[in-house]
């Protein structure tokens, strides 16, 4: 079996700067939101909130009227609410959810162990190999085709001009990811980090993966988030209500605004998606001349 590393995981200039992120466990995740656990609460399990769920709950019950009105909502579907909304941001909105972080390599070691967090939501990975550096070991494609490139004459580069100078790049550009100088990668039982070739110097890997922080997210994300919850929330009640077209009382009775809450909730939604795709990510501006 290959060897399998567990790396120093440090940041990589944003979110998770104050967060000693090699010492969290596999069940922390940094920003209080658990993109890892999202959509995958149970009725039967008992629901706990963190910091920024209290605030989104608190948020909706008071928008659906709370505690002057009577909201029958049970903490399961407000959790499922929040879920969905934090789900809607993720989707629509990946720039948005952007998270950087580094790894230690070493050399010889192919195969890493990352958070969990991490592993399930990466997107990319790099690590720069130079291959001028004759790191290819003899008798490789690499060392023959760098031998041949020089076995040219002391003039290999006598003669080259700016436009030969740039197609050379584009050319060494092109020969790095055949040869795999670049760098590549793979997930292998969703838990382990490949990289492809195996490094060979004690370098670092920049992984990009997608990640909600709560201490980062804006006060506009943050009401957006808010603000889509609750058109959840009157999506679950419009159903609950919807049942019954009255409640029997006194004087005639109570008359139900189900119909109502479910479309408020469609158009809400629908608002809040448009919102979300020209207000908070504005689309990119494509001009012809």
């Amino acid at each position: 079996m290959a060897q399998v590393v567990i790396p120093d995981v440090t940041t990589y200039g944003n979110t998770y700067s104050r967060q000693a992120y090699r010492n969290m466990s596999d069940n922390e995740t940094p920003g209080e939101i658990d993109v890892d656990n999202l959509n995958r609460t149970r009725l039967s399990d008992q629901v706990e909130f963190n910091e920024i769920e209290e605030q989104i709950r608190d948020y909706v019950l008071a928008s659906l009227g709370h505690p002057v009105v009577r909201v029958e909502l049970v903490d399961h579907q407000l959790k499922v609410c929040m879920d969905e909304a934090l789900t809607e941001l993720e989707y629509h909105a990946p720039h948005l959810t952007r998270q950087m972080c580094m790894i230690q390599l070493t050399p010889g070691v192919s195969v890493y162990q990352l958070p969990k967090s991490i592993i399930r939501n990466i997107n990319h990975v790099t690590y720069k190999k130079n291959l001028m550096a004759l790191q290819a070991s003899r008798g490789t494609l690499e060392f023959d085709f760098l031998l041949s490139m020089f076995q040219g004459g002391t003039n290999f580069l006598e003669g080259l001009g700016i436009g030969d100078f740039y197609l050379l790049q584009s050319t060494m550009e092109t020969t790095r990811r055949i040869l795999g100088q670049d760098g590549a990668f793979e997930i292998l039982d969703g838990q382990y980090l490949q990289l492809h070739p195996i490094p060979v110097t004690d370098d670092t890997a920049i992984i990009e993966f997608r990640g909600l922080n709560s201490e980062t997210l804006s006060p506009k994300l943050r009401n957006w988030v808010q603000r889509f919850s609750t058109a959840c929330a009157k999506e679950i009640l419009g159903q609950v209500r919807g049942k019954f077209n009255s409640v029997p009382g006194p004087g005639g009775g109570t008359q139900l605004n189900g119909t109502v809450l479910l479309q408020q909730a469609q158009q809400e939604k629908a608002a809040l998606r448009q919102e979300l795709m020209t207000e908070i990510e504005e689309p990119p501006i494509f001009t012809t001349g």
